[in-house]
């Protein structure tokens, strides 16, 4: 169980919608929010908000089997949304997972018909915040105005990276009134065969599925960054997409998310991973400086290039730590991932052929200890011409 108490370094407590969360860990609407015990689990772990999976006219009838697993870090599912029945919601669900002191968002879907047949129950039945969850824009903002005239509590939309410009979404929804966003659902369709069986994986109607998980967080960052950059004075913003640890959620908050949801990382490791990870966040955040969320929310920003940059990278080795310890375990990974041979290694002794490196940076990425590292290096004037060249070519497809 997470206890406030035990956080000894930066401060995790997050507002969003006007709610004092206990972390910016939301659990998002999935499997592990299938009802009130799962809600409320997720809320003695440490989580500062739970989403509930999304309530619909008629309870879903799942396939089976419609989860598995991609790699050891991401899923796919053809899960559909909640499979017990929407008035459980409103008697049961929604009210117990309130009693027990967990700040609730209802995820309401997909259509019209439902919001207006939804939202107003899940109010009654005490839901702090109601996110509306759709397959289109075209739905989303008729069910938003629709939500914002008939209850009072916040209303926040949940994006689509699946959709061709979720950034001019959000721009349309908070032109709409709403009060934050989520950014963003699965990225789907995809697929995964069982090569064993020849055949895909999901038992779905077509066999396809929806991708959670790490493989899709770069795709979230992106689209998180882009929103925060638009929207400046934007606060009740959080990131969905493969938050596996502290480190994870520290990106999407310098990207320019204020919470950061949690889904496949509390499926696969247990949901009462989620204390671990307030630990670590707080302790990160101090590492690095921070007293607060509010301080490292958008701390990437600034720092964005303005242009195109070329130059060459200055590498340092360290093969020994200060107690004389090694601090290169000579894994090899540094030379194995330079694709053009430039890299050798003989501890205690590395070697980079200058002629042939490309400083693609991969190398630093892969090294595990921190041995390897590198800076970029001032720009000589032979530098500056082809970064001229490199913009002008590129401006002219553009």
């Amino acid at each position: 169980m997470f206890e406030k108490e035990k956080v000894t370094g930066a401060d995790i407590g997050i507002e969003f919608c006007g709610y004092k969360l206990q972390s910016p860990y939301i659990l998002s609407s999935g499997p592990l929010t299938y009802g009130a015990e799962g809600m409320i689990k997720g809320f003695k772990a440490g989580c500062g908000a739970v989403v509930t999976k999304t309530i619909r006219k008629s309870a879903a009838i799942n396939p089976v089997h419609h989860m598995g697993t991609v790699n050891n870090d991401s899923l796919i599912n053809c899960e559909k949304w909640a499979d017990s029945d929407r008035q459980q919601w409103y008697e049961k669900e929604i009210p117990e997972t309130v009693k027990a002191g967990a700040i609730v968002i209802a995820s309401v879907g997909h259509t019209l018909e439902e919001a207006q047949e939804i939202v107003g129950e899940v109010e009654k039945a005490g839901a702090h915040i109601i996110e509306l969850v759709s397959y289109t824009e075209d739905t989303l903002i008729p069910m938003l105005d629709y939500t914002k005239a008939h209850v009072k509590i916040p209303v926040i939309c949940k994006l689509s990276g699946n959709w061709p410009d979720p950034v001019g979404t959000a721009k349309k929804c908070l032109e709409h009134g709403a009060d934050g966003l989520c950014a963003i659902d699965s990225i789907g369709p995809t697929l995964k065969i069982d090569i064993e069986k020849a055949r895909p994986e999901m038992m779905s109607a077509d066999g396809y599925g929806w991708m959670t998980g790490a493989a899709m967080r770069p795709i979230s960052m992106r689209i998180n960054a882009e929103i925060a950059r638009n929207h400046p004075e934007l606060k009740n913003l959080y990131a969905s997409g493969g938050v596996m640890s502290a480190d994870n959620a520290i990106e999407y908050m310098m990207a320019g998310a204020m919470g950061a949801g949690i889904c496949t990382v509390g499926i696969l490791k247990g949901v009462e991973y989620v204390e671990k990870l307030c630990y670590d966040l707080s302790k990160r955040l101090a590492e690095l400086g921070y007293h607060s969320i509010e301080e490292v929310n958008r701390a990437a920003l600034p720092n964005f290039p303005k242009k195109e940059y070329v130059s060459k990278l200055d590498f340092a080795f360290e093969p020994y730590k200060e107690d004389g310890k090694k601090k290169c375990i000579s894994c090899g990974k540094c030379v194995a991932a330079c694709c053009y041979d430039a890299r050798t290694l003989s501890f205690p002794e590395m070697h980079v052929d200058l002629e042939k490196c490309r400083f693609c940076g991969l190398c630093l990425d892969v090294c595990p200890t921190g041995a390897l590292t590198g800076k970029r290096a001032a720009q000589t004037e032979e530098d500056l011409e082809l970064e001229r060249k490199s913009i002008e070519f590129y401006n002219s497809f553009n």
